[in-house]
């Protein structure tokens, strides 16, 4: 049965802060934050970016966890 009328907002949006509903990919977060996708790998390899974990062969990023390093990389940032 589809009611028309005003389109309710999802409750869920609130809880996740805007953030995807799926966990990102490495060029996901190339394309986030506008660079190579051998720099994510590199941030890998040296652990000096935003945690991720493996799924099989398939690496990917919490978004919760990529937005709390951004923030933490912004405030390092205004820390200098």
């Amino acid at each position: 049965m589809n009611r028309s009328g005003p389109a309710q907002p999802d409750p869920r949006a609130k809880l996740r802060g805007n953030l995807p509903d799926r966990y990102l990919t490495p060029e996901d977060l190339a394309v986030m934050f506008v660079i190579p996708v051998e720099t994510v790998y590199f941030w890998r390899k040296k652990r000096t970016g935003p945690p991720g974990f493996r799924i099989g062969k398939h690496l990917r990023y919490d978004p919760a966890d990529v937005h709390a390093w951004a923030r933490q990389q912004q405030e390092l940032d205004d820390a200098v």
